[in-house]
């Protein structure tokens, strides 16, 4: 009798702190999710609506920006590099941020360039996105070149090498004419498939993410990014990068664009 009371007293023991760790491994997960996963996401679009986007510099969506299929599309026929010559890009508009996780999950076609503007300021002379905003490159890495004459563009930009080939501070990723994309760390699908991009922003530190990998960090403001922009294609862009907030946009480069689940999170 001694030893079934024994026995039953070790085994009511052993399953109290078996459920004591499984409580504390929960805990534990949960708190390693709270950051990313669970807090504070502002979605900037729902499927359906265009509110809050509108042209940059304008007050309404400009024609092929459209809400179909429950994604925000650029829906045009695809225009060659070499002809380009600006395109008519759109801002998130209902809310300026300064620091942020910002997520979304885009695809492209065949030859396809996009991008993603953040810290945007509007009403300046003689200034577009790209001379004021950074960008988060979105192209065709794999197919781009072989489509487009970037021969006279990449001449322009002092490059010196392979005139005709994507360069790596324009490929996928790059914080653009800045901060190339770590190649070995990038995982870019097929086109007409589904990528994952994040950027988070503070004043301490800003990453690039493309599904699921780290593609490169670097501090704002600091004397390496300053030396970088006065050595390069925004060295007579004085405001470029220079504002601690502002909209988030996404670029018309005369390519079809599809994003998706489109949302930010304050930090």
């Amino acid at each position: 009798m001694k030893y079934l009371l024994t026995m039953m007293v070790l085994c009511t023991l052993f399953i109290a702190c078996k459920k004591e760790t499984k409580q504390d491994e929960k805990e534990v997960a949960q708190k390693e999710l709270t950051p990313t996963e669970t807090e504070d996401w502002i979605y900037l679009f729902d499927g359906t609506s265009t509110e809050g986007w509108r042209a940059y510099n304008g007050e309404a969506l400009p024609p092929g920006w459209v809400a179909k299929d429950s994604v925000l599309t650029f829906d045009t026929e695809l225009g060659m590099e070499q002809d380009y010559t600006g395109g008519q890009d759109i801002v998130y508009a209902a809310e300026e941020f300064d620091n942020f996780e910002f997520y979304v999950e885009w695809k492209i076609p065949e030859g396809g360039n996009s991008g993603i503007f953040y810290h945007l300021k509007e009403g300046i002379p003689d200034a577009g996105p790209p001379d004021i905003s950074p960008e988060y490159q979105l192209i065709d890495d794999a197919n781009y070149a072989s489509i487009h004459d970037l021969t006279s563009y990449n001449e322009s930009m002092g490059v010196k090498e392979n005139l005709a080939d994507l360069q790596d501070w324009q490929k996928t990723g790059a914080d653009y004419a800045m901060h190339p994309a770590d190649e070995s760390q990038k995982i870019l699908h097929p086109v007409g498939e589904w990528n994952t991009t994040r950027i988070i922003f503070t004043p301490e530190k800003v990453e690039h993410w493309l599904n699921g990998k780290l593609l490169l960090s670097f501090v704002p403001w600091s004397e390496e990014w300053q030396a970088k922009k006065n050595a390069g294609k925004w060295k007579d862009a004085d405001l470029y990068g220079s504002f601690k907030t502002g909209y988030i946009g996404f670029q018309d480069h005369s390519s079809p664009i599809w994003f998706r689940n489109i949302k930010i999170r304050k930090l």
